[in-house]
């Protein structure tokens, strides 16, 4: 038995999207079950991202998965509302950390020990781990919206401002999944 303290990695996905919630996940690892191949769930093909979701979700001490919705990410800013998902995270663990590593240059307000690092997706487990389970959350709502909108192609770009998404924005208008204060979608909203 390895006596580490408990550290909680912390990331969110989807904040350059222009459709959708951005989710966070708060991961503890256990040492004992060490996850091999964790990395930034950017740098992982998809099938690569589900594996690990299942072993993280399997074999992690603790997890939770949260999200800031569109409304929120449109009243209060998307920085503000990944830190507000974050904060929902760590706050749905079950089990308190008595370290906090976030991804990123700005920590959720919490009440634990926390520290903002940037590139922590690619330097600390629990922060890989965090991201994998963030974005297979995010990847799984845009397949969800994409049946609700089959219109917008979700499934494909997942909301992100590609040359496919912006052209389908501009041939249907603006969902109710889009964020209204994100310059593409607001530039329609005043045409």
């Amino acid at each position: 038995m390895i006596d580490a303290p408990r550290v909680c990695g912390v990331d969110e996905a989807g904040r350059g999207p222009l459709a959708g919630a951005v989710y966070a996940a708060a991961v503890i690892l256990d040492p004992n079950h060490p996850i091999e191949g964790l990395a930034d769930s950017k740098k992982l093909s998809e099938r690569k991202r589900e594996s690990l979701a299942e072993a993280i979700k399997q074999h992690a001490l603790a997890w939770a998965v949260a999200s800031a919705s569109v409304e929120e990410i449109d009243r209060m800013n998307i920085l503000q509302a990944s830190l507000l998902a974050m904060r929902r995270a760590v706050e749905s663990l079950g089990m308190s950390p008595e370290l906090v590593l976030v991804d990123g240059l700005h920590c959720p307000v919490i009440h634990f020990p926390a520290e903002a690092i940037v590139k922590g997706d690619s330097k600390v487990p629990a922060i890989s781990a965090a991201s994998i389970l963030a974005k297979t959350a995010r990847d799984e709502e845009m397949r969800q919206l994409d049946a609700l909108y089959p219109q917008y192609a979700f499934a494909g770009h997942k909301g992100y401002p590609t040359a496919e998404h912006m052209r389908l924005l501009q041939l249907h208008g603006v969902s109710p999944v889009h964020r209204r204060s994100y310059a593409p979608v607001k530039k329609l909203l005043l045409v």
